[in-house]
């Protein structure tokens, strides 16, 4: 193994690591049926700004840390083979 194959495998360590308590610590939005069957919603001041809470800090973070860590593991499949030859 190559120095590069080791380092790149530990950056997609801690990157899953990192999304799965990322994820953890996401509150989850209640599935409610009679919510879903009569079609309510919360109309309110706290849903009207939901990009600005800790929610959407989390989403955000989770997006962005999934994306790179998609990109990393095609680069690892695609890329580090044709290098390391």
């Amino acid at each position: 193994m190559s120095v590069w194959e080791i380092v790149l495998g530990a950056v997609v360590l801690l990157i899953s690591i990192f999304l799965i308590v990322i994820c953890m610590m996401q509150e989850q939005k209640p599935q409610n049926a009679t919510a879903a069957l009569t079609g309510a919603s919360n109309d309110s001041f706290y849903d009207k700004n939901r990009g600005r809470t800790k929610e959407a800090r989390l989403k955000k973070i989770t997006f962005i840390f999934a994306v790179a860590f998609f990109v990393l593991i095609l680069f690892m499949d695609i890329v580090m083979p044709l290098i390391i030859k």
